[in-house]
């Protein structure tokens, strides 16, 4: 029998990386109101430990935070030492008989998922509904103002769940909400999101769209919601996937939506049709505020809770923050099935600076002319990845992890009049940079060594490295050197 997954959902996380000396808990009251941010964002910065506030000023529950701060907790959310060992066992699961492109990518995940095939369960009672208030007060949530401009208390780990109103197709996405009033929730749906596809199909038949929002679950149902899955990948199925064991999930008391059992907290509403309101300002993880945009409204009929709940939430701006390890979790994960999608890459960095979309650095072993330029218009055609705006190339023996190489590539190996290619295209909804909302230019660097077919006939110098009996040599007498 394979060893059960070790956390049934927050309490028992928090418990591990007590043990394993990864949580501090502060015991002095503490204001949710930009204090909290603060000292989330100092501890971040020190690579410090998650933290756990447990009388906050503002709600009624401790506020648990910076849990996926740092590689090390980010791998013992996942239940591994390190989280290439998922993307091992993708790599592992997925075959090379399979097609390539995006048919690849969907029969490559859906083949892995029904090989380790572990759908949700659902059970009868469960935790997330230990307390029923039907007399919705949001004030209960120590939800943060997290910057001085924003536009109010917002809640920034709630798991948001939808169902589409043809295919009864489930969503599972994480969005920031905007606390309105005592009952109310602004939706930050962004135009690439499945659930405002969702959405706009309800309000294109005139109906309430049931919502159903989950706070506190276990990390891996956590890391789900944020993962950049085909919309015909169910995240729970995923999920299950990556525990090695069922998700249990219970039906809400309000709503035809099902949520996990062992959630903290439970948002059950409505958002009716051709409703908007203004949501913003948020300083999110650009480093900048998002500016005020109508969007859809959730309407709270009914909250449930475990017994003496925990609040969890997380800090966005600029890096490094607590989404920075998230990121680098599904570089490492997704990248067998990004190969299906484009074969000819070898490795990719998404450097925390370049805020997932911004930049992201490819290794290719490189076999023919212009072949750069061609795995920069794949990666523009492949799902979330066409948001990248710099894509920068460099061949198989330049790891795209160590920056500093890739700078000496991209400054060194590239020249501007025929190594650089411009174009346009789609844009994260929440970049500022672009002329215009949603889609703006975009640039790629093919800092590859170049090719006589390409054009270049002066004859590519060979790199300048010392011998290897040389290097050999010193490292043995290196000690006797003083150095």
């Amino acid at each position: 029998m394979a060893p059960k997954f070790p956390y049934d959902d927050l309490k028992q996380f928090l418990a591990a990386l007590e043990a394993a000396g990864e949580l501090h808990r502060v015991g002095v009251p503490v204001d949710p109101t930009l204090e909290i941010s603060e000292i989330v964002s100092r501890t971040v910065r020190a690579r410090g430990p998650a933290l756990l506030f447990e009388k906050p000023t503002r709600g009624g529950m401790p506020v648990a935070i910076n849990l996926f701060g740092t590689d090390k907790r980010m791998a013992m959310a996942l239940g591994v030492a390190d989280v290439d060992e998922i993307g091992a066992r993708i790599g592992d699961l997925v075959r090379p008989e399979l097609p390539v492109g995006w048919a690849g990518l969907r029969e490559g995940l859906g083949k892995l998922l029904q090989l380790k095939s572990v759908p949700p369960k659902r059970v009868r009672t469960a935790p997330c509904q230990e307390v029923v208030h039907k007399e919705v007060d949001l004030g209960l949530l120590p939800g943060l103002q997290t910057w001085p401009a924003d536009g109010g208390i917002f809640h920034n780990f709630g798991l948001t769940h939808t169902r589409h109103p043809e295919t009864g197709k489930r969503n599972l996405g994480l969005y920031r909400l905007q606390q309105h009033d005592s009952r109310t929730l602004g939706m930050h749906w962004q135009i690439h999101k499945d659930s405002t596809a969702h959405h706009a199909v309800a309000e294109r038949r005139g109906e309430r769209l049931p919502v159903a929002v989950a706070i506190g679950c276990d990390p891996v149902v956590c890391y789900a919601a944020t993962a950049p899955l085909p919309a015909e990948i169910d995240e729970y199925l995923f999920a299950g996937f990556l525990r090695g064991e069922r998700v249990e999930m219970v039906d809400c008391l309000t709503v035809p939506l099902q949520v996990p059992a062992h959630a903290q907290i439970v948002l059950e509403g409505y958002v009716e049709p051709g409703e908007r309101l203004a949501e913003g300002p948020f300083g999110d993880h650009t480093g900048f505020y998002t500016p005020v945009e109508p969007f859809p409204a959730l309407h709270v009929e009914c909250v449930t809770t475990q017994r003496d709940p925990v609040y969890h939430s997380i800090i966005t701006s600029k890096p490094p923050q607590e989404d920075g390890p998230i990121g680098h979790a599904t570089e490492r994960i997704f990248l067998p099935l990004i190969k299906l999608l484009v074969p000819d890459i070898v490795d990719l960095a998404m450097p925390e600076p370049g805020v997932f979309h911004n930049c992201l650095i490819v290794a290719i072993e490189k076999r023919y002319p212009k072949q750069a330029q061609k795995v920069m218009n794949a990666i523009w055609g492949a799902h979330l990845l066409s948001l990248s705006k710099l894509i920068v190339v460099v061949d198989a023996d330049c790891d795209p992890h160590d920056y500093h190489e890739v700078a000496f590539r991209a400054f060194g190996n590239v020249d501007y009049s025929h190594d650089l290619l411009l174009t346009q295209g789609p844009v994260d909804h929440l970049d500022h940079a672009s002329y215009q909302q949603f889609w703006g230019g975009k640039a790629g660097v093919d800092a590859t060594r170049k090719l006589p077919t390409e054009g270049y006939h002066r004859g590519w110098p060979d790199p300048a490295v010392m011998s290897p009996a040389v290097v050999s040599t010193v490292d043995k007498r290196w000690k006797e050197y003083g150095l």
